[in-house]
């Protein structure tokens, strides 16, 4: 007897999926680990208009995810419905693009039920408590409950009715960990509403993030939230932002460039308050500190963009990370205008941290907190600058070549100088030829003359390129490169873009483009990679900064032969000067690559170094 073979003659049968099945399909999408699901359920807490949530969890959220607040709650009829597909209380669904919540797919609490086990009990006004729980997709009847108002949503054994999703998951520290970093975002677009997040794995209930509802104006209280969430460093350490163009809003706070970390670990972005995670804004923020960073450091950020919602589509993913901008280009602008524009106003100031990292350096090793005690004579603080003398202690002349210290002859350092009441005070030695001693009403500054002068000299040529255009040489025989189409018609769209640039580009029929003209200041340059770098940095960010930033670097390297050189002795006259024209240059705070340019040190803390507190 024959066998036949099961896939001849074998038509696929098209069926529909059961329920529970669709839910979990859902769920692959919508909760990807613990952290998803307590984004999804703080979310609803959110949209509930709920003022205080707490949230506790087990083992990183894998056996345990209890999340409750005040909210407006629900009526026992709608429990069973909220365990529904599809069934939001947030839209209407007759417009989509015009959201104002942060949830509206209704498909977080029967994803969760379809692959947890899921209780909720509510109580609104009006309506006595009721409970219902679910358990891999069965529902169980509704229950009256115990619950003064508000709402709780219990989730135990996340992903017991889908063990493969379990073998994915990582450790419980991570998991935390992950579960914390969506508390802190959550919290930062939310400042007036208290969050709390403990682990009561063990039962030790230990607190691992609290933020109390701010008060006062929005800038206020999203100061005070950034403060509590990312630390007081960066709140002292941040300008302002506030900026608006055609319909869009940008608001938060942007580091100074001197306040960079190693990792693009504190970049907060956020659109109609909700967080996102953007490649057209991650690459606008990087865009504007291009001038002042180098490639391995990253700004530090936290920026709001506030749009009509017709404006931006949040239905992209059913995790709702990412948005498209209906005009992307003007979004791009705005963020990196109005961060230049802020850090411009900065002026030359640099990141308090420099100053608390350089003492750091200089207290000794084994140092107490509780400040020494000596035994003598100190004098009062409007005597202290009598009490020492370089011209009488002959500091000056016993002091080794390798470290000489040149007083300046035309301030008397036995008196005030009006210069001492400027915020980089009055210049009063110089040390090892290349580090200018200033001193300043509250303290002292140090500055490295070189990086200083070198951040000086680039602004001046930046400045001169603005005012002049980017000049362009032309080509004897213009460069015909070969591209696709679709390639071709990217470029020439942004051509005028590219020709202030210096690099003119016309259409040289089929999928081909001629290169007529680049840039002078880069020389002879190989225009088809040039043009293959902007190709891909148009398919990555949707807008092209190549070309400037090798004219940037160019005007960099040419700034720092045109500097000050390290081991020039100079005059006090000169240091002066100096020190005056940092004060009136934006971003002379830090060089061309992010480093500060100078350190100041205020007399309080010089002090506590040596115990005279």
């Amino acid at each position: 007897m024959d066998i036949a073979d099961p896939k001849i003659n074998r038509r696929p049968v098209i069926r529909q999926l059961d329920e529970a099945a669709i839910n979990r399909i859902a769920a692959g999408e919508v909760i990807e680990r613990p952290a998803s699901a307590v984004k999804e359920l703080v979310e609803n807490a959110i949209d509930a208009g709920a003022t205080r949530i707490s949230i506790d969890i087990a083992d990183g959220g894998k056996t345990l995810i209890r999340v409750t607040d005040n909210g407006c709650g629900m009526s026992p009829d709608d429990l069973p419905l909220a365990l529904s597909r599809h069934a939001t209380s947030k839209i209407d669904g007759s417009d989509l693009l015009n959201i104002h919540s942060f949830g509206f797919r209704g498909e977080a609490l029967p994803s969760l039920g379809a692959v947890g086990r899921l209780s909720i009990t509510s109580r609104t006004e009006g309506s006595d408590a009721a409970s219902i729980r679910v358990s891999g997709g069965l529902i169980e009847p509704v229950r009256p409950a115990a619950l003064r108002s508000g709402t709780v949503v219990d989730l135990r054994d996340l992903f017991f009715a889908t063990p493969a999703r379990l073998k994915f998951l990582r450790t419980d520290r991570a998991e935390t960990q992950a579960v914390a970093d969506v508390i802190k975002r959550l919290a930062m677009a939310e400042p007036y509403v208290s969050i709390s997040l403990t682990d009561i794995s063990g039962g030790d209930g230990r607190v691992l993030f609290r933020a109390d509802a701010e008060q006062g104006e929005l800038f206020d209280a999203l100061q005070g939230r950034l403060a509590s969430v990312l630390g007081r460093d960066f709140a002292d350490n941040s300008v302002r932002i506030d900026a608006e163009r055609d319909g869009h809003h940008l608001t938060g706070f942007a580091a100074l460039p001197t306040y960079s970390r190693g990792a693009a670990v504190a970049q907060f972005l956020f659109v109609n308050g909700r967080p996102v995670r953007d490649k057209l804004l991650i690459g606008a923020l990087r865009g504007a500190y291009m001038d002042f960073l180098s490639r391995d450091r990253h700004p530090a950020a936290a920026l709001f963009v506030d749009c009509d919602p017709q404006l931006v589509d949040v239905n992209v993913h059913p995790a709702k990370a990412e948005v498209r901008f209906r005009d992307p280009g003007l979004v791009r602008g705005l963020i990196v205008s109005a961060l230049r524009h802020a850090l411009a106003g900065a002026g030359h100031r640099a990141s308090s941290t420099v100053g608390a990292a350089t003492l750091g350096a200089m207290r000794p090793e084994g140092q107490g907190t509780e400040p020494r005690v000596y035994q003598m004579d100190r004098p009062s603080y409007a005597d202290r600058p009598m009490s020492y003398s370089p011209r009488d202690s002959g500091f000056a002349e016993m002091a080794m070549p390798s470290a000489r210290v040149e007083t300046s002859a035309d301030i008397d350092p036995t008196e005030p100088s009006k210069a001492e009441h400027l915020p980089l005070g009055a210049a009063r030695a110089q040390v090892h030829s290349n580090y200018i001693i200033a001193q300043t009403e509250t303290g002292m500054v140090i500055v490295d003359q070189h990086a200083a002068h070198e951040r000086l000299v680039y602004e001046k040529l930046k400045k001169l390129m603005a005012e002049n255009g980017v000049p362009s040489q032309a080509l004897l025989i213009p460069e015909v490169i070969e591209m696709s189409s679709g390639d071709a018609a990217r470029l020439l769209e942004i051509a005028d873009d590219l020709s202030r640039l210096g690099l003119a580009i016309e259409p040289f029929g089929g999928g081909a483009i001629a290169v007529r003209e680049t840039p002078a200041i880069l020389g002879q340059v190989d225009a088809q990679a040039l043009v293959a770098d902007i190709l891909d940095e148009l398919a990555d960010q949707g807008d092209v900064t190549t070309v400037q930033a090798r004219i940037e670097a160019i005007l960099s390297r040419v700034a720092c032969h045109g500097s000050i050189r390290s081991g020039r002795q100079m005059r006090a006259e000169e240091m002066n000067a100096l020190l005056r024209e940092m004060e009136a240059t934006p971003h002379s705070g830090q060089c061309n690559h992010g480093r500060p340019t100078y350190v100041e040190l205020r007399l309080s803390d010089i002090e506590r170094l040596f115990g005279r507190t």
